[in-house]
């Protein structure tokens, strides 16, 4: 299935929802909320807003023309998904009643409560809610921007190239194919070996896995950060035949040549370098805040957005809030977190503005369906140290063909058609404990 057309569609949408600008000079508007981001973070927060109190004036500041369902392209990579089915028009996707101004931001003003787009204009709000998502530091590894796409290279983390994922997978028939995961933290930390699971099991299923050697290459020290998950996680490893490499960091790739170069941490904390061929290398870059988070008064000591863990006010600002992959709170950059942290925010940002206690909090949850093979799925639900949060009360740690279904189709709609619609069923947000 082809991409959709969706450009022209969106284009007419931006002309009308666009702030309209004077003759000369910077324009300036003013808004009781502003959303930076039209992603998961930035849709979820305006829906849920909305949901509570109509009334308010909300702007989301985005770019894009296109909204995308990320934790769809795992399944793209793995065949199971075609790519027209994890993006929709933006304007589809953000609720009735919100003004979207297609511009990027360039800098924050907390002092002034404004925001600085691009192009000079000064955005002015009561309210603030910092949803940006994070940056993709694909010039971080020599050589990697100029083979994505072609000579085996490739990377589910990219809405174009998961269906070149797919292509390897099914046109390699032996070699050796080497998956990286850089350091933390990263947007959906089980992603990199999702994409390791999937390919293998095809070539399990087809009779061409003993031709094939398979590479785990993580920066890191171990499969998961949490500690449940990784023997059901080990067996599949071990089913697969792959090689654990860790303290291994992807540090340049010679696409004519296929040869891939990793900064290699021994045990006594030494490095060298090592050069690998391979035939098919799935890349996940190392990743970061934006920029323009990171140089901004909103940032903390590591470029995040700092906010409360709990209750996703800024630590500074009071009138500044932040979810999703830009904030501080040391929970899994998922969109499953994304939907329990849309409450809390909604609830707090209003309360902050009424001038009462913030009576909601968030507790960390996030999860990561781990695609262990075609039909299984390990969910992995867990929340602030690494607590399990099961949503049924079934063992977490068994691979089920029920978490496969949820997986590929429960999902994908919860996430159209009630996280961004404010609909927050299985979401209510627990209470600080403060009165209001």
């Amino acid at each position: 299935m082809e991409e959709p057309d969706t450009d022209h569609q969106a284009d007419e949408a931006a002309a009308v929802a666009k702030p309209k600008a004077p003759h000369s000079g910077p324009t300036r508007s003013s808004f009781d909320i502003v959303i930076v981001g039209g992603g998961a973070g930035g849709g979820a927060a305006a829906a849920s807003l909305r949901h509570r109190d109509k009334q308010r004036s909300i702007a989301v500041i985005e770019p894009s023309l296109r909204h995308f369902y990320q934790p769809g392209w795992t399944l793209v990579g793995g065949g199971i998904f075609n790519s027209g089915q994890t993006v929709r028009p933006m304007e589809t996707a953000l609720p009735r009643g919100v003004q979207w101004i297609r511009n990027s931001v360039a800098a924050f003003d907390p002092g002034q409560n404004e925001v600085i787009l691009e192009d000079g204009s000064r955005i002015a709000y009561r309210a603030l809610v910092v949803a940006p998502g994070l940056t993709l530091r694909w010039d971080a590894i020599d050589g990697l921007t100029e083979t994505l796409g072609r000579n085996g290279v490739t990377s589910n983390y990219r809405f174009d190239l998961a269906p070149y994922t797919w292509q390897l997978v099914q046109t390699m028939n032996q070699g050796r194919a080497i998956f990286t995961q850089p350091a933390m933290p990263i947007k959906c930390a089980g992603a990199p070996q999702k994409a390791l699971y999937l390919s293998a099991d095809y070539w399990r299923r087809n009779g061409l896995l003993d031709n094939i050697e398979i590479e785990f290459r993580n920066a890191g020290g171990v499969l998961f950060g949490v500690p449940e998950f990784v023997p059901p996680l080990m067996k599949y490893i071990e089913r697969y035949h792959a090689q654990l490499k860790f303290g291994s960091s992807l540090i340049a790739v010679d696409g004519e040549r296929k040869v891939a170069t990793f900064e290699v941490k021994g045990a006594d904390g030494a490095s060298t370098r090592e050069e690998r061929g391979f035939d098919m290398l799935h890349v996940v870059p190392p990743q970061s805040a934006p920029d323009f988070v990171a140089n901004s008064p909103l940032a903390g000591e590591a470029g995040w957005v700092a906010v409360d863990q709990r209750t996703l006010q800024h630590l500074r600002f009071p009138n500044v809030f932040s979810l999703g992959d830009a904030c501080s709170a040391p929970n899994a950059k998922t969109a499953a977190a994304v939907r329990k942290q849309a409450p809390v925010l909604a609830e707090n940002l209003l309360a902050m503005l009424r001038g009462r206690p913030l009576s909601a909090a968030y507790d960390g949850y996030g999860a990561c369906p781990l695609t262990v093979e075609r039909g299984k799925v390990v969910m992995a639900e867990f929340g602030y140290g690494g607590k399990l949060m099961p949503s049924f009360p079934l063992d977490p740690t068994v691979p089920r063909r029920s978490a496969w279904h949820l997986k590929v189709s429960g999902l994908p709609w919860i996430y159209w058609n009630m996280m961004l619609r404010g609909q927050e069923v299985l979401a209510r947000p627990a209470s600080t404990g403060n009165k209001r």
